[in-house]
């Protein structure tokens, strides 16, 4: 069972970043979705979590896929704050981020 309760933030405008990048992506020769995730829990963001697909394509229409020999998977870095956090955290990563799609929802959080 969960220990942590979100419901701080139930009613309370909210953003969701989302990072959409490639396994093979890094940063000083080290894993770029590693990378974030420490910044993030550095700026003390309320949550975030990295999501590998099994395959994806974008705007290049290559499939990126895991192979035998290869991993060429997609991932997914989703963060989830306040919005001035969001703003702030984004602005402070910015320079991580050529060739990574990035989107930002406004979002609503319910305390279910």
């Amino acid at each position: 069972m969960r220990t942590t309760s979100y419901s701080h933030f139930a009613g309370r405008p909210a953003k969701r970043l989302t990072l959409l990048m490639s396994v093979h992506d890094q940063t000083h020769h080290h894993s770029l979705e590693m990378e974030i995730l420490k910044r993030a829990r550095k700026a003390k963001l309320a949550g975030a979590t990295v999501f590998k697909g099994d395959g994806g394509y974008g705007a290049s229409g290559q499939v990126h896929q895991v192979r035998l020999l290869s991993d060429d998977r997609p991932l997914a870095v989703v963060i989830i704050d306040q919005p001035d956090k969001i703003d702030e955290f984004l602005e402070g990563i910015a320079n991580l981020l050529d060739g990574v799609l990035v989107t930002v929802d406004e979002i609503e959080i319910l305390d279910l």
